[in-house]
């Protein structure tokens, strides 16, 4: 994660550096030949954190993938640059039941924690996308096929749940199954590579990857130890794994012979900060410029 984290903090210096660069362009670049697009979006998602089916960022499970749908506004300001503005809604979910094999000794705490968790993120984001072929005329001379990438910005809104015992979804944030309180909104740094096609036009599909590195290790409410639960509701002792009194060992998956229950203070998460993946198709539809031709007296 602190490489990724190294990397696209390195990518963000990089583009911020060549939208400065970009500014002796402007005066070649003219409002004539700037243009805004409209797109909609139909993405894939997922999550990287402590519920997947291994400790490390390049763990996937292709069963986890949900949907993502979205809308932008892209306006080109220069050659290589344009600036977007989106808005997207998808969902994110993990089952440590499913995805830590029991009988692996790295995994057997996970499967015996037996947490699970799905959240629908509500993100807003503001990214600087830079084509690799640049295009110095207007809309109607734009290259075929342009690859790209991208950095910004973004803050979201999440509310993970979880399935209690009665097969139930319940929000996890008022419980502090941890017993800490941490915020449904958060930050992210959106960075990613895709690649345009020109259909017509006025018509653009572009297929992107993009990564974003959050501020919050809560997505799946999962980040730290255990805590003394004693006294909290029914769901804050079964989703925390609460070892004692009637609430038994709570979600735990006691079949591993690993104790019928974790106590406070014990692992609980890796205390690093989740990300999640936007990955899919998108179509962008030109606005056709209104140029204002110059008045002569």
């Amino acid at each position: 994660m602190t490489k990724f984290s190294t990397y696209s903090t390195a990518l963000l210096a990089g583009l911020a550096l060549l939208g400065s660069t970009q500014q002796a362009d402007a005066q070649q670049f003219s409002k004539r030949k700037q243009y805004t697009s409209i797109g909609v979006n139909l993405n894939a998602m997922n999550y990287f954190g402590d519920l997947n089916p291994n400790p490390n960022f390049a763990s996937f499970k292709f069963a986890d993938t949900r949907w993502n749908v979205g809308v932008s506004v892209t306006h080109r300001f220069f050659p290589r640059v344009s600036g977007r503005f989106g808005l997207a809604y998808g969902q994110v979910t993990a089952n440590d039941g499913d995805n830590a094999n029991r009988d692996d000794v790295n995994a057997r705490f996970r499967y015996t924690r037996n947490m699970n968790f799905r959240t629908n993120i509500a993100e807003a984001s503001a990214v600087m996308v830079v084509d690799l072929i640049e295009n110095r005329n207007n809309y109607l001379k734009r290259p075929d096929f342009v690859p790209y990438v991208f950095g910004g910005v973004a803050g979201f809104y999440y509310n993970p749940q979880g399935k209690n015992q009665a097969g139930t979804y319940v929000d996890l944030q008022p419980l502090q199954t941890e017993g800490k309180s941490y915020s449904n909104v958060s930050f992210a740094i959106p960075f990613g590579a895709g690649v345009r096609y020109r259909i017509n036009r006025n018509l653009d599909a572009s297929f992107e990857i993009g990564l974003r590195k959050t501020f919050t290790g809560y997505i799946d409410d999962v980040n730290e130890k255990y805590a003394d639960l004693s006294g909290k509701s029914a769901d804050a002792q079964y989703f925390g794994g609460y070892a004692g009194g009637s609430g038994g060992q709570g979600i735990t998956n006691t079949s591993t012979g690993l104790g019928r229950g974790f106590v406070p203070g014990e692992k609980r998460g890796e205390g690093k900060k989740d990300w999640y993946t936007v990955t899919g198709f998108s179509l962008n539809y030109i606005l056709t410029p209104r140029i204002k031709n110059p008045k002569f007296r």
